[in-house]
Order: C-alpha cells, then structure tokens, then sequence
C-alpha cells in the first residue's frame, strides 16, 4: 500500500485539466503512441465537442521512481460550476490534489470553491502553474495569487505546460514525493466507497469505488450497506484505459466490480461496499446528497415513447447521479417527468445526452427554481412546478431561495456586473481587489435570475473575462406569482412560468411576441394573452387566414357581397369555437432564448 498514490486534478473549465491527463498517461506509456489523442479521458463526444469535461473519469498509471514501482490513481475531474457535484465524489475518492491554475488567467471562482471543498476532505494539496510557454503567462502574478490562497512556498509550486510536456516529469516527481500513500488494513472487514457506476448492456452497472479498508476478491458475496442487497462479485479489477480483470483488490486501490445489477435504483453513489459474510459496521461519511437547483419538465415528443424515455432516464441516472426526476403529466403534453438539474448547462447536456445516447427527441418546459408557499390555514407546499402553485387567494406568503454569487473579474468590467447584477434584483456584499488586476465582487441573489441566461449574459458582458460560482444560502419571502398564457382563453399548463411580479409584464409581453412569430396562423383569429391570476398583462393577436369568398362575384349590387361576407363571419365564428390551437415544439424552447 505505500506505493499507491491517488490524486485528481481541481481546476476552473478550461485551464488544462484534460491536456495535463493526457501527458502523465502519455509519458508514463500508460497509452500506446497509436491509441493517443486529445482528451483521451473524455470518452463522450460532447465532451471533445464543448471542450469540458462532464464526468469524473479515473484511470490507474504505473509510475518507476527511485528504483521502486508506483501505482498513481488519476482522477480526472470537470471544472464547471454545475458539475461541481462530480468534483466532490472524486475528491472522496483520493488523498491529493493538484491545483491546477492558468498562467495567462490567473486564479478564477471555480478554482477557489474546488480549493475548499478539498481543504474540507483534508486532501494534500500541489499547486501547479499551467501554460508557461503561452506569450500572455504572468507566472510571477500567479504565484503570488497562489501563495496568498494557500499560503505555501514559492518553491513548492510547481511550473508546466501540459501542451508540450514541460515540467509534467517534475509533477510525477512530486505526486510521489507528496501525497501520502493511503491509510486502511487490508485485513479489516471491508469498507469501499462507491464514486460512480455506468450502464453497459452486455455487462449491467459496472460499479466504481474506492476500497479505504479490506480487500475484495473475486466470487465473493458483497453487500451494498444503504440498499441491504447481496451480490456475487463476478468480475473485479482496476481501471486502466480498458477495463483489466483482477483476483483481488486490496485497501487503497480504485476499481470496478461487475455483479449482473441490472436494477438502476439498486446502485447508489455514494454507498458503502461491504462483505456480507462479514459486514463493516459504519457507513462511510462525509457523502453528501445531492440538491437539485433548477426543475423542468421532460416529455416526449410522442406519448407513445413514454415508457421508453423512462428506460432512457433510468440509465442516465446511473451514469449521473445528479440528476433527480419524478413523474408528471401535462395537459398539453400528455405524461413525462418533473427533473432537477444542478444548473443549465447540465440541463442542456442531459437533453443532448437524451438525444445522442439514446436517440429520444424531447420536449422541455420552461425551467424554475423551487419554492416554499405558505398557505393561510399554516401548509407549507412545496413548489417545483407552476401547476403545484396554491390559489393566490390561499397564500400568505412566498419564500424563494437565494445564492451568494463569487464573480472574479478585471476591474474594467466592475461597472457591466453591477448594472447585470442590480437589475436581477441582486445585493452587493462586498468588493475586494485579489491583485491590482482582479477583483472579487459577492452578491446575494435569488437563484430564479441566474436560472434563464445569467451566465451568458455576464460572459457578454466582460468578453469572458469574469468567473462565476455560487453557494445556496437561505429562503427569503418574495412577491412570485405564476403568469399563465392562454390562446383563445385556453390555458397551455407547459408555458406557464412562476416569476417575480416586478418582472411579469416584460417578461409576459416578450412572450407572447414570441409566440406570435412561431405559431403557424389558423382559418381563425388567435389570441394570445400573459396572465396573472385573471388579470391580463400582455395580449397579441395572431389575425386569421382568409379565403376571398367575393372573387367569384363580378360587378352587382354590394348586398350580395355582404352575404357572401357575414356567412364567413360566422363560420369563422364557429370554428373558433371548436377549433384548437396547435403548439410547435420551437414555441415551447423559445420561451428559454427569450433575449436572444
């Protein structure tokens, strides 16, 4: 056990967290020269397309140092805020970090909240400065941004470029040198802590875990503690970049175990594997659940693909442990599930994921945060959905919840971000400059603002040079009402949103714009109209398509034309009686671009 090593590497997106695994797997001959190529960890396409990484991906490296073999576990882990989830079941897993930081960028928000949330599992951290060779690196800044972070010594930073391999020896060097080797007794009952699973059709859940005490052989009985299930383990081993097979796998290792699970809900990330023949007693701690941010509606394009969608949802799960549904239905959209997302680039990627994988073209709903209402009679309901909103006759009050925001930035941007932030109804805390060149703003906001198009919209705003992170706070009470659009009088229960009431007639008048522009014109007029409880707070008109009834008539007296023109009135009258509007699917994602 004193020659394993298990380390990941924390960074802000975009940094050189992929580039930096691609050269420690390049250089310790961990990957054939043929079967080399960028991000090689990132086994998604979405992943090499978007240049993030999603998932938490680990992989075993024979290191030789000083006459002896080392086993380097790698860990390597995504950078975005909304994945923050994945970085943190990664962290449980290992002993070490390494810090990596831009040398042309400097420390941004990601980092600094990934920073702590190793600090907290007391992880031994290497500060490593990337991108060295680029013309912009200010290494000399960067090192005393790091040095003011962690307080370590200018010595103890390490300076690479994962681009051309420079300085990646002397990183293999300290990963050895100064990441303890794991603590645990092969000999105890066993004790593995679960930090992924995926799905694979020939095989079932192939489950990872990290194992702190005892060992696990092949053939035997295990037993997932939370869940009180046994299992034989069929296949055991580690991960290398291909699955490899082992008899055992002793305290201290990363590995995978196959046991023919084929239920989703019997794999928990998370969980503790243990022997059944000889249980360990305690649960491992430290895992936290995970707290869904934004909620959507998914449906299915067809209602028949129902039950299919649900298999799809089942298996992403699995693979994303993140993501949380339940069942709803919808009067315009028949059945489908209410899910939770860490954030909106998770729902986007879970929506692609849909679509990729498993070749299911969805339909979601405009997403929202959820809130607390308090009724008159003293019920506290809990509101995911527009539709579970009480009668506003029936509410005293609505509590909604709020984040603090860390957005580090240049100075000249200070004036952009106040303007954004002040006008999504946030506070400014506290404004601090990091160096002559960064400075650190805090706001306290509602989460209902950054949900649409914050993040978008700051980038914009500072051509990409500000960072963004946020941590949940508290509830506080709000005026939100639930603005419901109708056609024809008609409720569309998919469209309605809960909003902030100083923001409800923009917000309604843009929507209803928009849906004049998308919904094909009928024999009939529409109307469309944004409505808050029943008082109507924006109205457009689509006009009705119209035949010439009076072409055929040629001269004559206008009376007969007249005629012609009042049984039209009327059949147009009755058919709008009957008639139903029909809703494209570009109407229900347009109310999620509203400001493009």
């Amino acid at each position: 056990m004193k020659n394993i090593r298990n380390f990941c590497i924390i960074a802000h997106i975009d940094h050189g967290k992929s580039t930096l695994a691609d050269r420690l797997l390049e250089m310790t001959n961990t990957i054939s020269a043929r079967d080399m190529q960028a991000q090689v960890l990132d086994d998604m396409d979405l992943e090499r397309e978007k240049g993030i990484t999603i998932k938490s991906h680990a992989i075993q490296i024979d290191y030789p140092f000083k006459g002896e073999k080392y086993i380097l576990n790698l860990i390597d882990t995504p950078g975005h805020v909304d994945f923050s989830y994945e970085v943190s079941r990664a962290l449980a897993a290992c002993e070490g970090a390494l810090l990596l930081v831009d040398a042309t960028q400097g420390i941004q928000a990601q980092t600094i909240s990934n920073l702590y949330l190793a600090i907290e599992n007391d992880l031994e951290i290497i500060p490593v400065i990337n991108k060295i060779d680029m013309d912009g690196a200010m290494v000399e800044e960067v090192k005393d941004q790091i040095i003011e972070l962690i307080g370590c010594k200018p010595e103890d930073i390490l300076l690479a470029s994962a681009k051309t391999g420079l300085g990646v020896q002397e990183i293999l060097d300290a990963i050895v040198a100064r990441i303890p080797a794991p603590k645990g007794n092969p000999d105890e009952p066993l004790q593995a802590l679960i930090f992924d699973s995926v799905f694979n059709s020939f095989r079932g859940i192939i489950v990872y875990y990290r194992i702190l005490n005892g060992t696990l052989k092949k053939g035997d009985k295990v037993k997932f503690v939370s869940t009180d299930l046994v299992y034989e383990a069929d296949e055991v081993g580690v991960l290398k970049l291909t699955l490899t097979p082992k008899n055992e796998v002793r305290a201290g290792d990363v590995g995978y175990i196959i046991t023919g699970i084929k239920n989703a809900k019997e794999v928990r990330v998370g969980d503790t594997i243990t022997l059944a023949a000889n249980p360990t007693q305690e649960m491992i701690k430290g895992f936290q659940e995970v707290k869904p941010m934004v909620f959507a509606g998914i449906f299915p394009v067809e209602t028949d693909d129902f039950e299919e969608l649900r298999d799809c949802m089942d298996k992403l799960q699995l693979n994303d442990a993140s993501l949380t549904y339940e069942l709803e239905t919808s009067q315009a959209l028949g059945f489908g599930f209410r899910c939770g997302f860490l954030g909106m680039l998770h729902m986007e990627i879970i929506q692609e994921r849909l679509e990729r994988e498993f070749n299911q073209t969805v339909i979601t709903t405009v997403p929202n945060v959820s809130f607390v209402a308090h009724t008159s009679n003293g019920e506290v309901i809990i509101v995911n959905n527009p539709s579970e909103m009480p009668e506003p006759t029936r509410i005293e009050r609505i509590e909604e919840p709020y984040i603090r925001a860390q957005i580090i930035t240049k100075p000249d941007y200070i004036g952009n971000i106040m303007t954004l932030c002040l006008g999504k109804r946030g506070n400014l805390l506290n404004q601090s400059y990091l160096t002559t060149t960064r400075v650190e703003l805090i706001f306290e906001m509602p989460l209902t603002e950054i949900v649409f198009d914050f993040y978008d919209k700051l980038k914009s705003q500072t051509r990409g040079y500000a960072s963004f992170d946020y941590s949940p706070i508290d509830r506080r009470d709000s005026d939100i009402a639930k603005m419901d659009i109708l056609l024809n009088g008609d409720k569309v229960d998919a469209l309605s949103a809960l909003i902030h009431r100083s923001k409800g007639a923009e917000f309604g008048r843009k929507l209803c714009e928009k849906l004049k522009e998308l919904l094909p014109r009928q024999q009939f007029q529409i109307a469309i109209q944004a409505a808050i409880g029943a008082k109507v707070i924006a109205r457009e008109t689509i006009s009705a398509l119209r035949k010439d009834v009076t072409a055929k008539c040629y001269g004559g007296d206008i009376s007969r034309k007249r005629k012609l023109l009042e049984k039209q009135k009327e059949g147009k009258k009755r058919m709008r009686q009957i008639g139903n509007v029909e809703v494209p699917q570009e109407a229900f994602l347009a109310v999620l671009k509203l400001d493009e």
